[in-house]
């Protein structure tokens, strides 16, 4: 018997069973029963026992050989190639894809070079990264040699960047922070000022350029006891003779662009700035019959003074009254708390039983308590041998509070680069974009440290590794923003801000996002990770029937995963 499909003109095909049987020396065919009506499942199966295939209950004889998380190296690696990251790249083969492998693990799941190598290689992966980019097996010595290669490319990988993101920019930002290192054998690696409150640990510093939207365009590591202003150099050096370009202003704050260091390099290289002056200069305006006076801000929050002290410049003056409650409670807060401090000292000093003695010993300790919240300038001091008494210098401390929320920019920008006052202080505002790299680069999403390597060559190499993971995420924060607790709106938060000196608003859009933990179309908001987290979900299963050859099978898209992938631009299943 078996089961013949018969055109049938216009209607749909007959299906039939049919039995061939011999009469005589010939070979007959006879239809034992009409199957037209019958299901398509139905037919296969009764097929398949015609053919005498063995049949099992469903699920049976199916096995799912390797299941590996996919879905958020589906997102990284689509959108690494929609980007051109790794046309950025370059390079041989094998050397761009290893490269293109640690930089999308490294935003997916930081880890160490030899944990990587494990997580990349065919027969131990951990995620479906290397097999997608069909790296085989991945040794740690290959990480290494890609690491190594991929930090003799930051030169031209950066101008390429540079091209890409600052072609047609007037603003640049710039600004630095620092690192701990594991062991004491990096050249790099010095006792510094440390940012991670690590002072028991070596450390190194680096400096991150980025355009004026926060994207990374390079990165430069110094070493762990390097000032802040001393950099600066260095980077004037890198956009003007290695990217080219002339007319850009840098963005800076008031400890990187200093006095000094404009008269010093930013004027001879024919770069304009936007910066901030410091307290003392502050006060310097606002004394006497200055041109900062307060009644500039009795209708108003920013205002544009001039003074001979700075000629051919600039300064935008701004009041934020929130920001002078801030400071006034600060300082209320400090002052007390070290009176406190101070108090028990005294107590020390004059008790009866075993008192502090000696102006040495008692110096000691109130230079302590003094150094512990930087109070001493507020507190007048008497000692002696046998006793110790404070005041506060209340005229002095008034006179600071007068300040008390005032900050003054100072700019090079002349107004026909059209950047006026208002424009002036969302430009210096913008360093927090910068900000927001460095905590995403130190701590919740790349992790750059602890920097367990040695070489001073390759600590830059892993640093510009994680810079350029961050340029992945920056990318992926732009488009994943409606699914993400990011405001994407922020041109409609921007419009509803009063004054740029006033705190950054939020669109309503964004509000109600967080307040519903939902999107406008019903969806579960989350963070980066956790997105990350639901992508991965999506698995990249290898399936076998039986003893045939296997295949790759995706996982059905949840609706988050649906509209993770339409906002990317991309498909999971063609991304690799």
């Amino acid at each position: 018997m078996y089961i013949a499909t018969v055109p049938n003109r216009d209607s749909p095909p007959a299906v039939l069973l049919r039995e061939s049987f011999r009469d005589g020396g010939r070979v007959k065919n006879r239809t034992l029963a009409n199957l037209s009506k019958w299901s398509s499942e139905k037919i296969e199966a009764l097929r398949a026992v015609l053919r005498g295939d063995r049949l099992v209950p469903a699920g049976e004889g199916l096995e799912i050989v390797r299941a590996l998380p996919y879905g958020h190296v589906a997102a990284a690696l689509g959108l690494a190639r929609r980007i051109g990251l790794d046309r950025l790249l370059g390079g041989p083969q094998r050397k761009r894809d290893l490269a293109l492998a640690l930089i999308v693990a490294r935003l997916i799941e930081p880890a160490a070079k030899l944990a990587t190598a494990r997580a990349l290689d065919e027969a131990t992966a951990s995620t479906a990264l290397g097999p997608a980019l069909g790296l085989g097996p991945v040794t740690a010595n290959e990480i290494y040699d890609a690491l190594d290669w991929l930090g003799a490319q930051q030169d031209k990988i950066e101008t390429k960047l540079a091209k890409r993101h600052l072609a047609d920019a007037t603003l640049v930002l710039y600004d630095l922070t620092s690192t701990y290192l594991e062991g004491r054998c990096c050249p790099l690696a010095r006792h510094g000022h440390s940012r991670d409150g690590r002072p028991d640990k070596l450390q190194i510093v680096f400096g991150l350029i980025c355009s004026r939207d926060g994207c990374p365009i390079a990165v430069e590591v110094f070493s762990g006891n390097t000032g802040d202003p001393s950099t600066l150099k260095a980077q004037i050096d890198t956009l003007k003779h290695r990217f080219g370009l002339t007319r850009l202003a840098v963005v800076g704050d008031r400890g990187m662009i200093t006095k000094a260091r404009i008269e010093a390099d930013v004027r001879p290289a024919g770069l304009d700035f936007v910066t901030a002056l410091r307290a003392p200069a502050i006060k310097a305006l606002a004394a006497g019959d200055g041109p900062l006076q307060l009644s500039l801000f009795d209708e108003r929050d920013l205002a544009e003074i001039e003074s001979p002290d700075y000629p051919g410049e600039r300064l935008v003056a701004c009041r934020n009254p929130a920001l002078a409650e801030e400071r006034a409670r600060k300082r209320a807060e400090l002052l007390a708390a070290t009176e406190r401090d101070l108090a028990r000292i005294q107590e020390r000093v004059r008790r009866e039983r075993k008192p502090l003695r000696g102006a040495a010993a008692i110096g000691e300790a109130v230079g302590a308590v003094l150094d512990r919240r930087k109070m001493g300038k507020h507190f007048e001091k008497t000692i002696s041998d046998t006793d110790f008494s404070f005041a506060r210098k209340q005229e002095q401390i008034d006179a600071e509070a007068r300040l008390d929320g005032l900050y003054v920019l100072r700019t090079s920008l002349p107004k026909k680069d059209g950047l006026d006052a208002a424009e002036v202080v969302l430009a210096y505002k913008s360093l927090s974009r910068v900000e927001r790299a460095f905590r995403s680069i130190k701590t919740v999403d790349i992790e750059v440290r602890p920097v367990f390597h040695y070489a001073g060559d390759r600590v830059r190499a892993h640093v510009f590794l994680c810079m350029l993971a961050y340029y992945l995420e920056w990318h992926l924060r732009q488009e994943l923003a409606p699914l993400l607790f990011d405001d994407h709106d922020r041109a409609a938060a921007q419009a509803q801000r009063p004054s740029p000196v006033a705190k950054a608003t939020v669109s309503t859009a964004a509000k109600r996002k967080a307040k519903s933990k939902r999107t406008d179309d019903g969806l579960p908001v989350h963070s980066f990770r956790s997105l990350l987290a639901d992508l991965a979900t999506l698995t990249r299963n290898q399936v076998r029937f039986g003893s045939g050859e296997s295949f790759v099978m995706l996982t059905t898209a949840t609706a988050v995963q649906k509209r993770a992938f339409d906002l990317l631009g991309i498909r999971p299943s063609i991304a690799v």
